[in-house]
């Protein structure tokens, strides 16, 4: 047994089923081209193995075999997956096998029943017929000079049952000639003290060709991978951010950096590709319009993000003082969050990375952590919402950019009963430089109708509003025993082609809390773009124009 944090120096093979059992997420649909963007994403990163889908199953993953074929891939094995041969078929005539030789894979991956209850209840044959029907599938793809992965499905459940059953079954397939005999806990209900022991077994009986493939319905799927691999796993599958049949699989973006970084594995995904390992997850999730949970460890947002002032004040001295790896190394960022927890330190970092110059004295950073705690007394909320953060310290300072004047804004609902259909029209009338604009917007929201107004309003004089875009839209109530009446809290995401940021307003009204959240952000993206700045200088410009021109 290794001692906590000996490296291992060893290789590991990563095998991702993200576009298989990843698919098999509730609310989760990959369409031809998103599986063909993840498999080129994923053979960039350094993944051994890509696990495509059922050859037999469906048209979309026949053509996507097809199509694979045809990539110039620089790493990655795709592998088809199948189940072994029909009791009553000959391996040779069996349809699931023939189609996963014809899906013309390097590698193919079969699963059998390693459970005695699923032999004899589900299959319905004998035990003997089971080890004949794995040994003769994996005989028969081996023939065909295809590298063979047996999956040994439900191996933990059926070894607690019969340890020798579930041990004979990783028998007959390395006879058959397996490459690889995958230990799946497919129900994931197996603890970690219990995986680490079996594993150890497997390991001890068959030697350096054993994999693990687990779920997460216990919660300990990462862990349980992990051990695998302290125990001699030579193999792990996974899928990213965790997608996957009921509560998911072992989350590759959690395991690879561990391996990497915690254990000193060697991987196809080298350390300095692992510097992409936050925009590989980030970029699965949008493919498969999956929401992105941000409190993931290593690649989501709040991963290393700082909130206590005393947290802070130590990350700026030493960031391993609260940080158990660097952010860079696996390309996040860190993050100084903004609220009433924070001290003066939060307060200059923020004005740091915004490029706000708040003086050599305490009185700025002071007065902004005071004004905060006012606003959240109210309901507002800031960590997440770091540009309203960035506008309140430069109001602080008197260095709020003002893009307009708001003269009155109006909101009509209507529902069309013949169109099936409710739209929202917005009117809005703002001051540019003295100029009224009255501007109409139309939306399926009140909030899309209002963007498109004052996006409508602002165009001619700031361009550069088309660049922002709202790309999400949250509501939570503040004060829930205030009924009706309760104040709400809007938070807006909004980007361009250089980041995102968010922004907050907080009212009675949910429709004027999201103009303030609405209004930040559009302030917010003209003045990183400089538009404000850019305009007051043409207005300028054409004043000395024109005294020039009177004179």
């Amino acid at each position: 047994r290794r001692a906590f944090g000996e490296a291992m120096t060893r290789r590991v093979l990563i095998y991702d089923t993200t576009l298989r059992d990843g698919s098999q997420s509730e609310g989760i649909s990959f369409s031809l081209e998103d599986k063909l963007k993840i498999l080129r994403c994923l053979d960039e990163f350094g993944v051994d193995y890509v696990e495509g889908g059922w050859p037999n199953s469906n048209p979309k993953d026949a053509a996507f075999f097809q199509r694979a074929r045809d990539l110039p891939l620089r790493h990655a094995r795709v592998s088809a997956f199948g189940s072994t041969r029909r009791r009553s078929a000959a391996a040779s005539k069996d349809e699931n096998l023939r189609a996963l030789l014809g899906a013309g894979t390097p590698v193919v991956a079969v699963f059998g029943k390693a459970w005695l209850l699923h032999v004899t209840e589900v299959l319905g044959c004998t035990p003997e017929e089971n080890l004949r029907m794995v040994r003769e599938s994996v005989a028969f793809l081996k023939e065909a000079g295809r590298e063979v992965v047996f999956d040994a499905e439900h191996f933990f459940d059926g070894y607690r049952e019969s340890d020798a059953y579930a041990l004979e079954v990783l028998g007959a397939a390395r006879a058959g000639g397996a490459d690889t005999i995958v230990l799946c806990d497919t129900n994931g209900g197996t603890l970690p003290h219990e995986s680490r022991a079996i594993v150890a077994r497997a390991v001890k009986e068959f030697g350096a060709c054993v994999g693990i493939h687990v779920h997460n319905d216990a919660g300990v799927a990462v862990a349980n991978s992990l051990d695998a691999v302290r125990e001699g796993a030579v193999q792990v599958q996974g899928t990213f951010n965790g997608l996957g049949e009921r509560c998911g699989n072992a989350d590759l973006a959690v395991v690879i950096p561990n391996l990497i970084l915690k254990m000193g594995c060697a991987l196809g995904v080298s350390r300095e590709a692992l510097a992409r390992l936050t925009h590989v997850a980030r970029y699965v999730s949008a493919v498969a319009n999956h929401h992105f949970a941000e409190n993931s460890p290593f690649v989501g947002a709040r991963a290393f993000a700082h909130k206590g002032g005393v947290h802070v004040h130590s990350v700026m001295k030493q960031g391993r003082t609260y940080e158990h790896v660097a952010p860079e190394d696996v390309g996040n960022d860190r993050r100084f969050l903004v609220s009433e927890l924070a001290g003066k330190a939060n307060i200059r970092l923020i004005a740091r990375q915004e490029g706000i110059d708040l003086g050599g004295g305490e009185d700025v950073p002071r007065a902004v952590v005071t004004e905060i705690k006012r606003l959240e007394h109210e309901g507002y909320q800031f960590e997440g919402a770091e540009a309203s953060a960035a506008l309140l310290i430069k109001r602080v300072l008197g260095q709020a950019p003002v893009a307009f004047e708001l003269e009155s804004f109006r909101v009509i609902v209507e529902r069309r009963p013949q169109a099936r259909t409710t739209v929202s029209e917005a009117t809005v009338k703002v001051r540019v430089d003295g100029r009224e604009e009255l501007s109409v917007g139309e939306g399926t929201g009140p909030v899309a109708a209002l963007d498109a107004a004052l996006r409508a309003a602002l165009s001619e004089f700031y361009p550069e509003v088309e660049a922002v875009r709202l790309t999400d839209y949250r509501v939570r109530v503040v004060d829930e025993d205030s009924g009706t009446a309760a104040r709400v809290r809007v938070i807006i995401d909004s980007a361009d082609d250089k980041g995102s940021w968010s922004t907050v307003g907080v009212s009675e009204n949910i429709i004027e809390a999201s103009w303030l959240a609405l209004v930040d952000s559009i302030l917010y993206g003209l003045n990183r773009h400089g538009a404000i700045e850019r305009f007051n200088g043409r207005k300028n410009a054409g004043s000395r124009e024109a005294d020039c021109c009177n004179g």
